[in-house]
């Protein structure tokens, strides 16, 4: 399955950034191979690097890993209940509130790197779980509808979307 076949009405159109740097991925082989260029990738940034801050109030690398950690525990959350017909809706998040209480930036990179692979394996675990129907299924989620499949999307494509800031930003 790759993200021709989800429908418009599938995600929000703001996420549709995320998902077109989801194309050409599988949903499975997706998250495992995108995950494995990603923190091969962070195992080559400098520790220097890892604590810059581009401009005033932006994110260190650090902090972005945190943030695609818990976004991950998010959208796989959400999508655990929507495959399990939960139908209440799930309030959305504040991304900055989160960093900010994350003190990525005082951890080590060691450290976020084994959690961020614990998140994936949890992930990949759970997407392999869900049947055809349960990644059809559609929940709401901040303001608007998603699917299952379209979440696991989501979590490749904003995966994407940071690593390539940090390398225009970051890294030149």
């Amino acid at each position: 399955m790759t993200i021709l076949d989800l429908e418009q009405n599938e995600f929000l159109p703001y996420f549709k950034g995320y998902i077109d740097r989801a194309k050409g991925v599988e949903l499975l082989p997706g998250l495992k191979s995108e995950f494995k260029k990603a923190y091969d990738f962070y195992l080559t940034v400098s520790e220097d690097k890892l604590v810059y801050r581009y401009a005033e109030g932006k994110w260190t690398i650090k902090e972005i890993i945190s943030h695609l950690i818990d976004t991950e525990r998010i959208f796989c959350y959400r999508a655990l209940r929507f495959a399990r017909q939960d139908k209440t809706p799930v309030a959305g998040f504040d991304e900055n509130d989160y960093v900010e209480a994350s003190n990525a930036s005082n951890r080590a990179i060691e450290e976020l790197l084994e959690e961020y692979a614990s998140v994936r394996a949890a992930s990949i675990s759970l997407f392999k779980s869900f049947s055809d129907a349960d990644l059809l299924r559609k929940g709401m989620a901040g303001s608007g509808e998603v699917s299952v499949r379209a979440l696991g999307f989501l979590i490749i494509g904003h995966e994407k979307h940071h690593i390539n800031v940090i390398k225009e930003r970051y890294l030149e």
